[in-house]
């Protein structure tokens, strides 16, 4: 299939509110005003429960090893401990129901991959960032849950840039940027964690304003540029085969110049950063289909290349002198 959603009774795992996603997969909604509305549409309303593992033939119990079970489809999602309890889909997400009920919030996206061992929820935060007049970066957090054992739920910033919808994926120096979800089912206890995340994140975001409208006025030239761009993709230095890697850094340094929204931000050290989340986002090639780029660029290793883009870009920001650039384009 062209794409890594789940699909359950030949329906994709997916709601979404706006324009349609590239793989033109889910259900449509108008901002649904609750998270069950949200888990209905993308069919995420299951429960998961925890099996003990059987030796086959004889069925003797394996101590202290479980199996994570999809009670619909009664698919197995993961191997976990004994200690491990699964957190419900509905549980996790009614915390982001006190931001959107307050209009703090709106229900984005939703969905599941795989055999549904990971779901996401995406919501969109009033108010963006104004990186240098009009170059628009809108706030999103991004709720994690897995039923495989890999991660608690989480709920971590998602800014999205609206010319090239790149996600920045980032990493604040001495800053909590994630948030893991007690597991409570009492309404003013969720109410408290709502507004706690929100108090978090409009933190980190006053945060980010700042550093993304500095990256803007930071005048970057050809050779440093290059050794940014050189320092987020180094190669790998025991191939003999280097020209895959020549042929990334060819490709940053093009979009650097003439990519998506290049006109706002050519020559400065905001444009090279965005010239690898655009690369990493639109062009880099991942092992898989289309969703296993959102796979990729959320949680996996495009997420990781980004957060060190970010690294590399504020290391030469707290280094280098801030200048004016003017205009560009």
């Amino acid at each position: 299939m062209p794409h890594n959603l789940n699909v359950t009774n030949g329906g994709p795992s997916m709601m979404y509110v706006g324009e349609t996603p590239w793989h033109s997969l889910g259900t449509k909604l108008d901002k649904p005003a609750t998270s069950e509305e949200a888990l209905q549409a993308a069919r995420l309303d299951f429960t998961v429960a925890k099996f003990q593992l059987q030796t086959t033939g004889n069925g003797l119990p394996v101590e202290s090893h479980f199996a994570t079970v999809r009670t619909d489809t009664m698919q197995i999602l993961g191997v976990v401990g004994s200690r491990y309890e699964p957190i419900q889909n509905k549980d996790a997400f009614t915390t982001f129901d006190a931001l959107v009920g307050e209009g703090e919030a709106i229900y984005h996206t939703a969905g599941a991959l795989g055999k549904g061992e990971r779901i996401w929820l995406l919501a969109k935060l009033p108010d963006y960032i104004r990186v240098n007049g009009n170059d628009i970066v809108e706030k999103y957090l991004l709720l994690v849950n897995s039923h495989d054992g890999s991660s608690t739920v989480r709920v971590k910033l998602t800014p999205i840039r609206v010319v090239c919808e790149n996600t920045l994926s980032l990493a604040l120096s001495g800053a909590e940027q994630e948030v893991h979800i007690r597991h409570t089912l009492n309404a003013k206890e969720k109410l408290k964690e709502a507004h706690e995340i929100l108090g978090l994140t409009n933190k980190l975001y006053i945060q980010l304003d700042a550093i993304f409208n500095r990256m803007s006025e930071m005048k970057v030239e050809q050779p440093t540029l290059t050794e940014y761009v050189k320092t987020v993709f180094p190669g790998n230095p025991n191939s003999k085969d280097q020209s895959w890697v020549k042929k990334i850094h060819d490709t940053v340094l093009e979009l650097a110049e003439s990519g998506e929204g290049a006109e706002m931000t050519r020559g400065t050290l905001w444009g090279a950063y965005n010239a690898v989340t655009e690369y990493v986002d639109h062009y880099r090639n991942t092992k898989g289909d289309e969703t296993v780029r959102l796979r990729s660029m959320w949680f996996g290793s495009g997420e990781r290349i980004k957060k060190n883009a970010f690294r590399i870009a504020v290391n030469v920001l707290e280094h280098e002198p801030v200048t004016s650039t003017g205009t560009y384009g």
